[in-house]
This record gives C-alpha cells, structure tokens and sequence, in this order.
C-alpha cells in the first residue's frame, strides 16, 4: 500500500510539476554574422562585427520535451529534422532556425558556399518584413 502511494505521488509529481521548475538545457547557442532585413520593396545585408553578436545571439533550450526560442521571449518551438538538417519552428508562426545537423556537417557544407561558411540561419517574421541572420554554433547537442 505505501509503495503504491509513493508511486502515485512520484508520478502526479513528474506530470504536475510546472514547466518553470524544470531546470532548462541549451540545446543550441549561435553567434551571428549577417544580418539580412527584407521587405517587398528592399533587401538590405549587414556585416554584424564582434562587439555587437552577442545583442543577435540566437538561443534554443529543451525544458522536458518542448523546446524554447530563449531568445526571442521563450516562443514554443516544434522540432523537425531531416535531410542533414534540423529545423526548429516557432508554433506561433513568427520564424524558424535551420541549422546543420552536427553528426552530418561535413557532407552538408559541401552544398554550397553558404553551408560551407555558416553553420545557421534565423529567420524573424514580423508582419510582412523578415530578417535573417547568419551565424555560427557556438553550443550544440
């Protein structure tokens, strides 16, 4: 009777426990270098130096089973992988991270000169404007 109870409790615990008491884990830190700012009448590029990468620092962490766009306001995101590829979307439709799949950069990068330079893309909508920005990883798992 006393273990049945524990293992009630274990479990009502463990589904219960509210997302914020989970402890968040990086599961992808990038570094920015372009800036691409896009609307239907311009395409403006943007070289992003050093001292101001880390303002445009992309962040994606895991609490339990959902993942985060820590750095944009913690938007849920679903993640999708495939074709060397892993592709998180935010579920509210405001943009999506693509990058290299680790295990499979070295036969990715020789698609093109951009795969070859970057290891990411961050693509922002808001309204009709985008902004993407290109980087590399700085933390990945």
């Amino acid at each position: 009777m006393l273990k049945t109870f524990f293992s009630l409790y274990a479990f009502c615990f463990l589904i219960l426990t509210p997302l914020s008491a989970q402890s968040a884990e990086t599961v992808f830190k990038g570094r920015p270098q372009l800036q691409i700012t896009e609307t239907a009448l311009s395409r403006v590029p943007k070289q992003i130096g050093e001292a101001e990468a880390d303002g445009f620092e992309c962040v994606i962490s895991k609490i339990g089973r959902r993942y985060y766009w820590a750095s944009r306001e913690n938007r849920e995101m679903v993640r999708v992988a495939s074709e060397g590829f892993i592709t998180f979307v935010a579920a509210d439709g405001t943009g999506y991270v693509r990058l290299m799949d680790p295990h499979r950069k070295s036969s990715t990068s020789l698609l093109s000169g951009t795969e070859d330079r970057f290891d990411y893309v961050e693509h922002v909508l808001t309204g009709l404007r985008s902004v993407s920005y290109f980087g590399i990883t700085r933390v990945s798992k």
